[in-house]
This record gives structure tokens, sequence and C-alpha cells, in this order.
């Protein structure tokens, strides 16, 4: 189980200093491409890559680190009224659910990568294929089902 839990997490920091060197990347084309126009010569699909490849890789591969370190908002209205045993069914519960969301946007997204693959899709200045963007978020996205189940593993372990 240890071994588990070590690789989730060695596996979602990487893809975390991806997303951050996808972000710095964002940034930097950004006050180029504005340093540029103002001497009338933008760069040549900016948008592209910063709205198109950089975006869902910044959101999607931060995402199982932000999990893993319970980052995200949560609403406990309930929890601080449970038992523990109640509140660790309810979380082990959510975590299910989450599991099953996050795995049926993963099939979603290779699905459309397929699509996006088969019918040769690219962007419109750069002709850059949009297939392996999709497939590199819904593969973070099983990541995040991995994530979960990890988390539901540390639940179970505080309890015993």
């Amino acid at each position: 189980m240890e071994r588990l839990l070590g690789t989730v997490l060695r596996v979602s920091k990487v893809l975390n200093g991806i997303a951050g060197g996808a972000a710095t990347l964002m940034i930097g084309i950004t006050v180029v491409d504005v340093f540029l126009r103002s001497v009338g010569h933008p760069v040549v699909g900016a948008y592209e890559v910063i709205g198109l490849i950089c975006g869902p890789i910044v959101v999607g591969f931060a995402v199982p680190l932000t999990s893993w370190d319970r980052g995200h908002v949560s609403m406990d209205v309930l929890l601080p009224w449970l038992r523990k045993k109640g509140r660790n069914l309810l979380k082990v519960m959510t975590r299910m659910i989450c599991i099953v969301l996050f795995a049926f946007i993963g099939y979603n997204l290779f699905w459309i990568g397929n699509e996006f693959r088969f019918s040769g899709e690219v962007s419109q200045t750069l002709h850059i294929p949009f297939y392996w963007v999709t497939y590199a978020v819904g593969l973070c996205c099983f990541i995040e089902c991995m994530v979960f189940i990890c988390e539901i593993l540390r639940i179970r372990r505080e309890e015993a």
C-alpha cells in the first residue's frame, strides 16, 4: 500500500511540475506577445499555444496533486455533526462518486481525442493537432482516480 501511495504521489508531483512549466510558458508568451504587439509584430499562434495547449495542460496536470494535498475548496456543513465513523463513511462515498465521475470524464476525453486524431483536427494557425492534449488531460483524469483510491486508503488507515 505504501508503494502505491508513493508512486501516485510522485506521478502527481511530476504532473504538477509540467503544469508549472506550462504556466510559465503561458506567462512568457503573453509578455513577449504584448511587447511585440506594441511594435507591430505579434507572436503568431500565441492564442493557440496559450489557450488550446498550455491552458488545458495547466488545469488538467495540476488537479491530481491539488487533490492529494486536499487543496480544493470543500463545504463541510454536515461533517462536524457526524461521528468519526460517519465522517469517514461520507468521505469514502464522495471519493467513490468522484472516481466514477473522473473515470467517465477520462473515458470521454479519450473518445474525443480519437475523434480529433481520426478527423485530423488541428489548430488554425500553427496546425498543431488537438488529440494529444485531449489524451493527456484524459490520462490526468485516470491518475486523479488513482489519487481518490489512495485517499480512500488513507482514510481507512486513519480508522485502524
